[in-house]
């Protein structure tokens, strides 16, 4: 089984790779915002050479998104899933969970005891929405974003 390590600048090309074959269900980024992103986040992890990867931020992030803003608003302390994907050579290994549950371990290390995301409702993510009520989140809100272009579902998980 390969290790969950972090997310490096030697492996930048490819999670920026990765990300934008998955822009419509996460957002496109370019090369610097993705280090800049990397930076700030609470945790920013991979699996093998970029087989899947997670960004995550906590409440205290300098982090401008809609969708982590509109959590922020309404909780005090949380962890924020910005994106986690895994590649489609890669799927079935059990990566995403993985990931997620060291990310589980990790925020309450830290004293956290929700982790937050969300998933598009419009245009739907059927895959994620079933990945995501195993875990054991559940909706917390919606929202349109991008002038309506897209809508999501807020979700959480106590933990």
């Amino acid at each position: 089984m390969e290790e969950i390590q972090p997310l490096d600048p030697a492996q930048a090309s490819r999670v920026l790779a990765l990300n934008n074959e998955h822009a419509k269900e996460l957002s496109w980024l370019d090369a610097d915002r993705l280090v800049e992103l990397a930076g700030r986040a609470f945790l920013a992890r991979r699996i093998g050479a970029v087989d899947a990867f997670l960004l995550a931020f906590d409440q205290d992030a300098d982090y401008d998104s809609p969708n982590f803003l509109w959590f922020r608003s309404r909780y005090p302390r949380f962890v924020y899933v910005d994106r986690i994907v895994v590649a489609p050579s890669a799927r079935g290994r059990g990566h995403a969970r993985r990931l997620y549950d060291d990310l589980f371990q990790h925020a309450l290390r830290c004293g956290h005891d929700r982790v937050v995301c969300e998933v598009n409702r419009e245009p739907p993510n059927p895959a994620s929405d079933a990945f995501h009520a195993a875990l054991g989140f559940s909706e917390v809100g919606l929202a349109a974003i991008h002038g309506g272009a897209k809508t999501v579902r807020y979700l959480a998980r106590v933990l």
